[in-house]
């Protein structure tokens, strides 16, 4: 790390070599940081294929060889109503929108102080003023006064040389300030979409689960009328009947929580949609809209680095570190100011461009700090920033190397969950198919029959639940490996200045 010292006695000597070499750029120069070193994201090797289950929602999921996450990922699931949905929210979204414009924001920031630096600026003068003038305070005898008029035009030119390259490392800085906006703008759409995908399977394994709940009370409350008529023909007792009745009303207690969360997941929507939920027209769901995609991404560690927004995001604030640092090395060197005029002068208007009226100056300044200990405290407070930034993006690659085995280990886990659970709903389907039968051969009772339905449907409430699992441990996938978003909305292009 370069320190941010100059010994006194050097400073002319450097300046002399600077002047003959040319301009130069102090500080350290920023490179990409060095990709992480590991093979894999868990400790133990992943299966070839996930675990499979009957149904739509419960195939073998395999991780594919290839880096390329498309940007569009939510189209693997299969539904033109979601794609529809996320397109629309990409579009209108005011946290989208906000993001774009603080991008842009941070684009003319850069643009407007480029001008400023890169290039001298150039003042055009045009003034006229009446003056007196008194003999005597000009040694002259007499006591006259003169009065006359003055008009000057000119042109002034100022250059800050920039000789150490202070200006270029904040124009550098301000660079990467851009680059660190498009990347929280790809985020942002990354977030949105998987917010958007996610919603829409709780959506849907809501609305299932209120109509598997609503058929569980149904079937409680026919079960509490026979009871008791069965207790006023003395073959049941009012234990029996209260301890149905206790059921059934549990059973209906839970119905307006989950009707909550259903009408919250609308509200959800509309919002990520940039409409307010009274006037959004927010489609219902269902888990059948949806496949599983078969085949998943899978990219190296050191990929994905370059795919995930919020590391490159976070690289791109350690860009701006390393440029600050730069700005307040070179504030310990001398800066170099030329100037240059060139004008008319005349006492009447129309000798203003006339021959013997031009005027011209040329100026060149340079300011050496001989002592501010501020300046060499301002460096070291520069360096711990850059430090700090440094962790930061270490810290983060660590949370996306996380997110990613978090997600795999999820979408393993899950699916060994669904087999059991569809494994477990279709004993469940048998049962209650034998029980039947058994009913429409005289062989079973109403109430056997009633049992069976609800233990049917509270298997199949275990199903829905294990089925949209799947669905979001596949989209958090997709998110955790960058959604692909950095292709559509950055080239990749790194903030240096020529």
């Amino acid at each position: 790390m370069l320190r941010s010292t100059l010994p006194p006695r050097a400073g002319w000597s450097i300046l002399a070599a600077a002047l003959l070499a040319g301009c130069t750029t102090v500080g350290p120069d920023f490179h990409d940081p060095a990709a992480p070193k590991v093979a894999g994201y868990t400790a133990g090797a992943l299966p070839a294929a996930t675990a499979s289950a009957p149904g739509t929602l419960g195939g073998a999921q395999r991780f594919g060889d290839s880096g390329a996450v498309s940007h569009q990922w939510w189209t693997s699931f299969g539904s033109p109503r979601l794609n529809a949905l996320i397109q629309q929210a990409l579009a209108d979204s005011p946290s989208l929108q906000a993001a774009q414009a603080t991008l842009r924001q941070a684009q003319e920031t850069y643009r407007a102080q480029a001008g400023s630096t890169l290039y001298p600026t150039v003042t055009g003068k045009l003034g006229a003023s009446r003056n007196e003038v008194n003999a005597a305070q000009q040694g002259q005898s007499g006591n006259s006064q003169r009065i006359y008029n003055l008009y000057n035009a000119g042109i002034a030119v100022n250059y800050n040389l920039d000789l150490f390259g202070g200006n270029r490392r904040a124009l550098e800085a301000l660079a990467a300030q851009a680059d660190y906006q498009a990347y929280q703008l790809a985020g942002a759409r990354l977030t949105l979409a998987a917010n958007v995908a996610t919603t829409a399977f709780a959506q849907a394994q809501l609305g299932a689960q209120i109509q598997a709940t609503e058929a569980i009370a149904k079937a409680q409350a026919d079960e509490l009328a026979i009871t008791r008529q069965r207790l006023q023909l003395g073959a049941a007792s009012l234990v029996d009947v209260l301890s149905l009745q206790t059921q059934y009303q549990q059973t209906l207690a839970s119905l307006p929580p989950l009707r909550n969360k259903l009408e919250q997941a609308d509200h959800l929507l509309a919002a990520l949609l940039g409409q307010a939920p009274g006037q959004a027209a927010i489609p219902r769901f269902e888990l059948s809209d949806f496949r599983l995609p078969e085949q998943l991404p899978m990219v190296v560690p050191s990929e994905l680095v370059r795919q995930r927004p919020d590391v490159q995001a976070s690289t791109a604030l350690l860009h701006a570190a390393t440029a600050q640092y730069g700005v307040a090395v070179s504030n310990l060197y001398p800066q170099i100011n030329l100037s240059a005029t060139l004008g008319t002068q005349a006492l009447t208007t129309g000798a203003l461009f006339g021959p013997g009226s031009m005027v011209w100056s040329l100026a060149g300044g340079l300011a050496q700090p001989l002592f501010n200990a501020g300046l060499h405290s301002a460096a070291n407070a520069a360096e711990a920033n850059l430090q700090a930034a440094g962790a930061n993006y270490r810290e983060t690659v660590l949370l996306a190397l996380r997110n990613v085995a978090d997600a795999l280990r999820q979408l393993d886990n899950d699916a060994q969950t669904l087999q059991a659970q569809a494994a477990a709903d279709d004993a469940a389907q048998q049962s209650l198919k034998l029980v039947q039968q058994q009913y429409s051969l005289g062989a079973a009772s109403y109430l056997q029959l009633l049992t069976a339905q609800q233990q049917a449907q509270s298997t199949r409430i275990q199903l829905l639940a294990a089925q949209a699992a799947r669905l979001s441990d596949t989209a958090a996938l997709y998110q955790a490996m960058g959604g692909g978003v950095l292709t559509q909305t950055q080239a990749k292009g790194k903030a240096t200045v020529s």
